[in-house]
């Protein structure tokens, strides 16, 4: 089957192989309205990493969610590989696009088994479609786009439909309770450590909108970024002389009562991570700070976001480990000052009209 044949394509079982990361995954969540649209019949199933499934849990255009433990060893892989292969699917698509995911899409046997260009490690030889104009230089969030729009859905609105329940929501209002508006959640984690403003810059920023906007902080992370969470809020603390008006969250939801958080402050500032991504899915308006990754690469669209990169020479280098020694080595992360980040938040807080907007 050719490219052009997948608009009139009629496929029953649809498998979506996108293991990781929280941000890739978010960015991929619109492709399923359109692709129910579609194919309104098929059973559209989901491979993921077991540790970010909750994400896609209770999802109405997902038939099944199939955990994947990536340290699970050689008999877990090969009970995955062996129900992949059990559920004759007609459609596969592999957005991850790795070595693991090729493997994955391989076991499978699917008639059409569908790629993007920007597979690597052998990945796309497992596959007989590649979707054009999915290079590395196309924004993520475009490039997933494409598959809708290879399937003739590409003109749908492209917006996240995440189910959250109302414990979920609940537990939002619970924890966000009696903190001031307008709220600001603070991410100071990510997956890599070039990708990590430093923890007192926040806290830097996160003061000033405290002492300009009476502003609520609570600061989000995972349990792995506590130690991270932890250093920004007692920064705030000895800095304000107080622990009023900040709480430190880390660690303490699950990812549909994150999603539950970031959905009900005012504003997210953050990393390039996960989180960012989820928030700005979810229409809270976002700072994004860059220093290895490049905005329009890796940022997420919109007016009512603010996306502030470093200005070093290899800013949006993609290097997860900083490739330099003495005073050049993390640059990014010393030059991209609080007083940047904090006038992008002044500007989020005027275009957003936002509670307690600036005079």
């Amino acid at each position: 089957m050719s490219l052009s044949q997948l608009a009139s394509l009629d496929a029953r079982r649809i498998c979506i192989i996108k293991p990781s990361a929280l941000g890739d995954i978010v960015q991929s969540l619109p492709l399923l309205p359109p692709l129910r649209t579609r194919f309104p019949e098929a059973e559209i199933s989901w491979v993921v990493n077991r540790g970010l499934s909750g994400i896609l849990t209770d999802q109405p255009d997902l038939h099944q969610v199939i955990p994947f433990d990536r340290h699970g060893g050689l008999s877990s892989w090969g009970k995955l590989l062996r129900q992949l292969h059990a559920a004759r699917f007609d459609v596969v698509m592999d957005l991850q696009g790795l070595l693991r995911t090729g493997v994955m899409c391989a076991a499978t046997r699917a008639p059409i088994r569908i790629g993007l260009e920007t597979a690597r490690e052998g990945a796309g030889l497992a596959c007989n479609i590649t979707i054009p104009d999915t290079g590395r230089l196309m924004p993520a969030h475009a490039r997933y786009w494409r598959v809708a729009e290879a399937f003739g859905v590409g003109d749908a609105s492209r917006q996240l439909q995440l189910s959250l329940s109302d414990a979920d929501i609940s537990a939002a209002a619970r924890l966000l309770g009696g903190l001031p508006r307008p709220l600001i959640a603070i991410h100071p984690g990510a997956r890599w450590v070039t990708k990590r403003w430093p923890t007192e810059k926040f806290a830097e920023v996160a003061c000033a909108a405290m002492s300009e906007n009476a502003a609520g902080i609570v600061v989000l992370g995972s349990g792995d970024e506590a130690s991270l969470a932890a250093d920004v809020e007692s920064r705030i603390v000895a800095a304000t002389g107080t622990a009023n008006n900040v709480r430190n969250l880390a660690g303490q939801t699950s990812l549909k009562e994150l999603a539950a958080v970031l959905q009900s402050v005012d504003m997210v500032v953050s990393n390039d991570s996960g989180p960012m991504h989820l928030a700005a899915e979810l229409g809270t308006p976002v700072v994004g700070i860059f220093t290895c990754t490049d905005p329009i690469r890796s940022g997420p669209p919109g007016p009512q976001h603010q996306l502030v990169s470093t200005c070093v020479s290899c800013a949006g280098s993609y290097q997860k480990i900083c490739p330099h020694r003495g005073a050049e080595q993390m640059a990014c992360l010393r030059e991209l000052s609080s007083q940047r980040v904090m006038d992008a938040v002044r500007m989020v807080m005027s275009r957003n009209d936002l509670p307690a907007r600036l005079a």
